[in-house]
Parts: structure tokens; sequence; C-alpha cells
């Protein structure tokens, strides 16, 4: 049995790569703006301020998809810096493309494992927020066990929140949604914003997958946790 206990030894990833299509578009993106907004992944504490060239409040973002959210929210908020986590080489592609097209000098690119960058690579009490927004939910029970969101990664992702940086963390499935509550809940350097599930922020855009699901009667629940 794997030892999830410990982030230090092997784990559980909590995705599985898929071949998804590659457009030429996003393809050409990654070859051709990686080396400029991309961070490759080394086992050695990352200086985020040298690498977004400048001192202001940093946001680690953890699956952003297909990054239309993540550029919005960028754009939206210029005085924040974005380090964004994917492994998946069709969203990379994507974020890639409306950076270069929409001009967002705010983001930066991880495309790695997000438990290893944090372990390895986010220095304690750097980061001022960190946004997990519909993470793979594994729904089956047996695969439960691949939910990011556990005990042990929150503890290690806490550590590197400076005191008052907030976990905002946004699921459309209801037993997720009460883990996530749980298990934010029982980290004693964690305090709720809300009173259980919170509102959604005014700087968390809705989805089209989201607004669609909305309009079928479907539920998202926001968490936003901050640290003591």
């Amino acid at each position: 049995m794997t030892d999830t206990t410990d982030l230090s030894r092997r784990h559980i990833r909590s995705y599985v790569l898929r071949q998804g299509r590659v457009s030429p578009a996003q393809q050409r993106a990654c070859e051709t703006l990686l080396p400029r907004f991309g961070i490759a992944y080394a086992a050695q504490p990352l200086d985020l301020e040298q690498a977004f060239g400048r001192r202001t409040p940093k946001i680690l973002e953890i699956g952003f998809g297909m990054g239309d959210s993540t550029a919005a929210i960028a754009i939206a908020h210029p005085e924040y810096d974005y380090l964004a986590l994917e492994v998946h080489t069709p969203g990379v592609g994507n974020l890639l493309k409306l950076i270069d097209t929409q001009q967002i000098s705010n983001i930066r690119i991880m495309q790695h494992d997000a438990v290893e960058v944090l372990r390895d690579m986010i220095q304690a009490n750097a980061l001022d927020g960190v946004h997990i927004f519909f993470p793979d939910p594994w729904h089956k029970a047996r695969h439960n066990k691949r939910r990011l969101i556990q005990g042990p990664f929150i503890a290690q992702l806490v550590a590197k929140l400076k005191p008052g940086g907030y976990i905002h963390v946004a699921t459309d499935w209801q037993d997720y949604a009460e883990q996530v509550l749980a298990v934010l809940t029982a980290e004693p350097l964690l305090e709720n914003t809300a009173p259980g599930y919170a509102p959604r922020p005014n700087y968390r855009p809705l989805t089209k997958f989201e607004q669609r699901g909305l309009r079928l009667g479907h539920e998202v629940w926001d968490m936003v946790f901050r640290r003591k």
C-alpha cells in the first residue's frame, strides 16, 4: 500500500495523463511560449519574486484545466501574480495562447505534478492564496484515495501559506465537497471564512461548464479557509 501520510515519499497521483488531442496551435504555443512563461520543475526552492520579476502577492492555482478562468482572474487582478499548475498539454497550450493574445504578464505556468512542486519548490510562508477549482472528483468509491484534497496534502499546503493567506476550493460533486469541508475544518491552522460553504467569491468567474450545470439545476460548492 502506498503511504500518503508523508509527501516526501512516493504518492498516489490525483490524475491520469490522458492522450488528449493537442491542436497545432496549442503545440505551437507550448514550443514557442513555454520557454518564456513557463517554469521548469527542479527539486530546489523557487524564488517567486525572481520568477515574476516583482514583489507582489502570489497565488498558486492547482489544476487550471483549459485556463480560461485563470486568464480572466489574472486580467481582472493585475496586482497579483499567479503560478498556475497543470499536467495536461492541451490546457497548457490553451493558456499560453491566452497569455499571448491577451498580453497577460502576471501568469507563470508549470507543467508538473502539484504535490512534487509543493514539496520541492514552494517555500514556507511564500503564498498569499491557493485556488483549486473543480479538481478531479474520482467519484467511484474505490478511486476516492486518488482525490487531491487529503489531510496530509492540506497540512503541507498550509505550511506554504502566509498567515492570513487563503485556500479556495470549488467542486460540483457533493460528496467531494463534504470531504473537502471536513478536511479543511480538521486542519488546526485553518479557519473557515463562512459558516460551512461560502458564497462564490466575485473573483472566481463562472465557467461555461458550470453555467450549463447551474441551468440544469446542478450545484457548486465553494469553500474558502484562511490560515490563522
